[in-house]
């Protein structure tokens, strides 16, 4: 299959549906939409993009060594394959997360925007983490995230826990209590 050509002809096919439930006898509205089909308005040319090279920031193992991150954050955040894997090896991040983890480190508020799969959630969890294993305030409430769709809450409630929880005995989990609310 041919993507493009199969593109251009479901474009054309679904167009030709389209044309035929209204007919436009106004020649103003007539060219508004011929000028609208032109310029692509409706049906864009498909957006290919290749998934970028993203520069490496170390592991989180020698961010603790560094001292960037509280050394309890080496044995959470490892690469993990079921619940009761303790990780073999550290997760390695991306430079982006690692600058945000020193943004955060520093007190400084930070923006992230970059693709997906590229490791956001990492960019604020391993920092909300960092921190509250720096100041533990048993019994109180650290941290809440917010998310705004219950799809993404929920993917990210998986997250959490396997990094939080899967292979870590019940009594060594510090760090939270994993709790999923509705507002």
């Amino acid at each position: 299959m041919e993507v493009f050509e199969t593109h251009r002809s479901l474009i054309e096919d679904y167009a030709a549906f389209t044309d035929s439930l209204v007919e436009v006898r106004d020649e103003k509205i007539k060219d508004y939409l011929e000028r609208e089909r032109a310029a692509k308005v409706r049906w864009p040319d498909p957006w290919i993009s290749l998934n970028p090279a993203f520069a490496s920031g170390g592991t989180v193992d020698e961010l603790v060594g560094t001292g960037l991150l509280h050394p309890d954050c080496g044995r959470f955040f490892r690469v993990k394959r079921d619940s009761g894997d303790p990780g073999g090896r550290s997760l390695t991040l991306y430079r982006h997360q690692r600058e945000a983890i020193e943004a955060a480190r520093d007190g400084s508020s930070y923006v992230l925007t970059t693709g997906t799969g590229s490791g956001k959630s990492l960019s604020y969890i391993v920092p909300v983490v960092d921190s509250v294993l720096r100041d533990p305030r048993p019994n109180r409430i650290s941290a809440i995230v917010v998310y705004p769709m219950n799809a993404l809450a929920n993917s990210q409630l998986h997250e959490l826990k396997k990094y939080l929880e899967w292979g870590i005995p019940v009594d060594g989990r510090s760090v939270v209590r994993i709790r999923k609310s509705r507002c």
